[in-house]
């Protein structure tokens, strides 16, 4: 028998045991009270008759009693067993208190001490009332301000009063920092197996836990295995931030004691997640909080953890691969999978999702139409996969098309050819068995070089919408660091972050970061060269593709040059090219009257200038209430000429009316 009925039937049982274990520590008091001379109704102190109604309480439990539980996890002995009986029973109103009452010769002292423990409990022993006991280590029972150790008030903690009597939930001091992880649904081959390592290694543990570090670059896939870990081993799974943790070690030593009670409490494995946001500071508490914790501790981190007294079992947790990611994608789309024409091993191909967003996405596309499944899986591929990389680079929208690139034929057959090696890489590293090789060199990178407004942007977005792929530009002064280390570490985050989507990034004015590199002479120039380095190992092992941009080809290493799969220049538009861009500038929308297309083709700027030529002069016109004349360009044209500080011949714009 299971669910409500067993649960019902398990705590009316756990009731009349608990009810049979107060009578007997109640008769242990009555019989201590007769035989010091106090009056004690007859009957009520018949310890026998007490302890087979608890035999056969305990002996008709469908499992063991929330008691027998607690006694066994935290060691308990007998005479701890009972003190702990006797406070409880003074707020269960079983007798107890009169009982207690009684035992010291006082009716007017219904409460429970050390001292009458002592006295009245069989098998006592005065080292349970020591702090380093379970009892008042574990903060099992306190001892309320009075005379002395022996003589103070003994009080059950509230939480273990209601875990006692069958009802459980988390403790106050922790709901605002430890959160309940849902158990996992299903697994990947891949992760049951470090589930199935990680439940041997427990079980092999003298202490039946252990500390495990997961290093993932996905959260998730981290937090699904070891939620996974917890449910083989029959616990539930509980995180922790280590940014939440307190600095102080006395405050963390509370902590930690109050967390290894509720883990033997609720039955829970604690998962202490070590982000960015914690710094080493909170990578320091972090280890110090476990290096005290008992019980199974997992710890997600980049760096490595090293404890002094525990053991740790270090264990790599990979997103699922692209076969197992097929699975969970016809899974979670269920019938809607057949909607879909096949669409699954495109979007497999592409986006590397955690389990988490594979399921978010195919709840997104359960709800569409037949004929928008295909096109609606992908949109919401590229919506799960966006968030994290969002807060570090600039998303840009694209709207170009090839149309709109005016450049030299052998320029497009270059950008074709970026395209087709994003569209297909699939199937000529896996399915054609390029990557057997290795797998250096099999990120696809490109370099647009040329001077500003010459279209390396646009480019950019004609392949992301060619695609049907996000474009992100990352802002390389936000990247680069003067502090060791950190612009590795920020293009660390930026290239994780994409992966799930293999989003095209866009590094724009690259020569901030990839100028010369020098003959190492200070350590500035060897920390400068380790962050290229690093560069280009991220940009290789990137399953997307990165493009570099820069105004000045010249001034880059030949050495980062070698390394790039595509150089795209940009050159500056000739006289009829410049046309050509003149001709598509204004939209079929916008009201023009008698432009010379010839005339403007003869001013020496490049695309970009002409668009914003354009857009002022289409303002000034708007603001007349007239159609776009070559007059309202010749104004433009002269702010333009003059933001760029260059020269403009009076030849050049006379007779623009």
């Amino acid at each position: 028998m299971s669910g409500p009925s067993a649960e019902r039937s398990w705590q009316e049982a756990n009731q009349r045991t608990l009810s049979a274990a107060l009578s007997v520590v109640r008769a242990h008091l009555l019989v201590h009270a007769r035989a010091t001379g106090a009056e004690v109704p007859a009957g009520v102190d018949d310890l026998p008759a007490a302890r087979a109604a608890l035999a056969e309480a305990q002996a008709a439990m469908p499992a063991p009693s929330a008691l027998d539980v607690l006694v066994a996890a935290f060691g308990l002995s007998p005479f701890e067993r009972d003190i702990l009986l006797c406070s409880a029973g003074l707020e269960l109103g079983a007798g107890v208190g009169a009982a207690c009452g009684a035992a010291q010769g006082e009716a007017r002292r219904p409460w429970f001490t050390l001292g009458l423990a002592l006295r009245a409990l069989p098998d006592a022993h005065w080292s349970a009332l020591t702090p380093v006991a379970p009892l008042r280590r574990w903060e099992l029972v306190t001892l309320a301000p009075g005379d002395g150790l022996t003589s103070s008030p003994v009080r059950v903690d509230e939480r273990v009063l209601h875990y006692l009597a069958g009802l459980s939930y988390l403790d106050r001091r922790l709901r605002d920092l430890v959160s309940p992880v849902a158990p996992a649904l299903s697994l990947p081959p891949s992760h049951a197996a470090l589930v199935e390592r990680i439940r041997v290694a427990c079980e092999r543990s003298p202490q039946g836990g252990g500390v495990v570090q997961l290093s993932s670059t996905d959260p998730d896939c981290a937090q699904v295995v070891a939620s996974a870990a917890c449910s083989a081993l029959g616990l539930r799974l509980h995180s922790l931030r280590a940014s939440n943790l307190p600095l102080s070690v006395e405050d963390r030593a509370t902590l930690g004691r109050v967390w290894e009670r509720e883990a033997v409490l609720s039955g829970s494995g604690l998962l202490v997640e070590c982000d960015e946001a914690a710094g080493a500071e909170g990578l320091r508490a972090a280890a110090s909080f476990i290096e005290r914790s008992l019980g199974l501790v997992f710890v997600t981190s980049a760096e490595p953890l090293r404890l002094r007294g525990r053991t740790v079992l270090h264990l790599e947790v990979g997103r699922p691969t692209r076969d197992e990611q097929g699975a969970l994608w016809r899974e979670a789309l269920g019938p809607s999978a057949a909607l879909v024409n096949g669409a699954v091993e495109g979007v497999v191909s592409q986006f590397d999702l955690s389990m988490r967003a594979i399921r978010a996405a195919s709840a997104e596309v359960r709800g569409g139409t037949q004929a928008s499944s295909s096109a609606s899986l992908w949109a919401a591929c590229r919506l799960q996969a966006r968030p994290r990389l969002a807060e570090l680079a600039q998303r840009l929208e694209p709207s170009a098309g090839w149309d709109a690139l005016v450049l030299p034929e052998s320029q497009k057959a270059l950008l074709r050819q970026v395209a087709a090696c994003v569209r297909q890489r699939v199937k000529v590293y896996e399915t054609w068995g390029f990557a057997e090789q290795g797998a250096r060199g099999l990120g696809i990178s490109a370099l647009f070089s040329g001077a500003s407004g010459t279209g390396k942007t646009m480019a950019a977005e004609v392949l992301a919408r060619e695609l049907g792929l996000d474009l992100f530009r990352i802002d390389l002064s936000q990247v680069v660091s003067k502090y060791i280390g950190e612009t590795e570490k920020n293009l660390r985050r930026v290239f994780e972050a994409a992966q799930e989507g293999g989003a095209i990034l866009l590094f724009d004015e690259a020569d901030a970061l990839f100028g010369k590199r020098t003959e190492v002479k200070d350590s500035h120039d060897r920390y400068a060269n380790i962050e290229v380095s690093y560069l280009l190992q991220q940009m290789e092992a990137y399953r997307g593709l990165a493009i570099l941009t820069t105004n000045m080809k010249d001034a880059l290493d030949t050495a980062f040059l070698r390394r790039l799969r595509f150089v795209v220049p940009f050159p500056f538009p000739d006289a009829t090219q410049r046309a050509e861009i003149w001709r598509r500038m204004f939209p079929p929308s916008t009201p023009t009257e008698a432009l010379e297309v010839t005339r403007l083709a003869k001013l020496s700027v490049t695309g970009g200038n002409i668009r914003t030529i354009a857009l002022n002069a289409a303002f000034l016109a708007a603001d007349a209430g007239e159609p776009v004349r070559m007059a309202h360009l010749q104004r433009a044209v002269r702010a333009e000429f003059s933001k760029l500080d260059k020269p403009l011949a009076e030849a050049e714009v006379a007779g623009w009316t």
